[in-house]
């Protein structure tokens, strides 16, 4: 699972060809979640207070970004790194 971004101990990672909706997952001190890239709804799994909030800031300054590496996995290209939150 290539990483797109990395965070505040948080890891932000992307399947090539995975199922729709296009979404990202989110990796922090043994929690995941599955995030949808367009209203940051949690599609499996889940995150803490604390870092779901700031995964879904990052998300809304990346979201035209996300969606780019969502095409770019599909398409099985390789996929962009994302500026981290800071």
């Amino acid at each position: 699972m290539p990483e797109l971004s990395r965070f505040f101990g948080i890891i932000i990672a992307m399947y090539y060809n995975d199922h729709l909706p296009p979404h990202f997952h989110a990796k922090y001190v043994g929690e995941q979640a599955s995030i949808r890239i367009d209203n940051g709804e949690i599609l499996e799994g889940g995150l803490g207070p604390r870092a779901l909030r700031l995964v879904n800031e990052w998300r809304v300054l990346h979201s035209a970004e996300l969606l780019d590496d969502w095409a770019r996995a599909q398409a099985r290209q390789p996929l962009n790194k994302i500026e981290p939150l800071e």
